[in-house]
């Protein structure tokens, strides 16, 4: 269930989605306010267990959809917890017009997690612009699709092929190839890396693929050196 991944943020695995024939690990993440409220990043299939380890840590307050392709269960979460604020990335409340977003993500932070929390808008990706975060007490930087990798096995046949071809399986997390080649405004993107670059990240974070649990700011230099002009 929740399992500590730093100072005040627990993380959990949930089910499988599939996405366009490719089988995806899911992975949410709680964080503890300076508030005592839970900001929910990225949530996955609400299980009953997994709402009683919730509701243990504290009082959900916020629901966090980092990008437009992270919203699959939102709306059981928004039904779990009516008084929690929903958060969306820029495009998703066009696209789930059935879900009464509060407030969109921007470029900075809100007010109810900056304390606590940084973050920026990966923008110029003509997939999606994804918000990118970072947790200060436990160090972490928190990717959603940008950064991936996928275990050895995970894919199979003409999968694999595409999954190898597409920098989903590697060594260690990359940007996969449909990002890189989507981000046809690199000027736009270049700020938010400088950003994130500058963050004094050791651990980084993402939805699909093995957490990063030291250098993380080294890590993040190599991922994206791409991207640097």
């Amino acid at each position: 269930m929740l399992q500590p991944f730093g100072e005040r943020i627990w993380i959990t695995d949930g089910p499988v989605a599939t996405v366009a024939g490719f089988r995806y690990p899911t992975r949410m993440a709680v964080i503890a306010l300076a508030s005592g409220k839970l900001f929910v990043w990225s949530p996955v299939a609400l299980t009953p267990e997994l709402r009683r380890a919730t509701d243990a840590l504290g009082e959900v307050a916020h629901l966090v959809a980092p990008n437009a392709l992270h919203h699959l269960f939102l709306a059981d979460w928004a039904a779990a917890y009516p008084g929690a604020r929903l958060h969306g990335a820029p495009g998703l409340a066009a696209r789930r017009k059935d879900l009464a977003f509060d407030a969109e993500l921007g470029a900075g932070p809100d007010p109810a997690w900056a304390e606590d929390l940084d973050q920026t808008l990966f923008a110029g990706n003509a997939i999606t612009t994804e918000a990118v975060f970072f947790h200060r007490p436990s160090r972490t930087a928190i990717f959603t699709d940008l950064l991936q990798q996928f275990p050895p096995g995970w894919f199979r046949g003409w999968r694999a092929a595409i999954a190898r071809l597409d920098r989903m399986t590697g060594a260690e997390p990359q940007v996969p190839q449909k990002f890189r080649l989507a981000f046809t405004d690199r000027a736009a993107a270049r700020p938010a890396l400088a950003h994130i670059l500058a963050w004094p990240a050791e651990q980084v974070l993402m939805a699909h693929g093995e957490p990063v649990r030291s250098d993380g700011q080294a890590f993040l230099a190599r991922a994206f050196a791409w991207l640097k002009p």
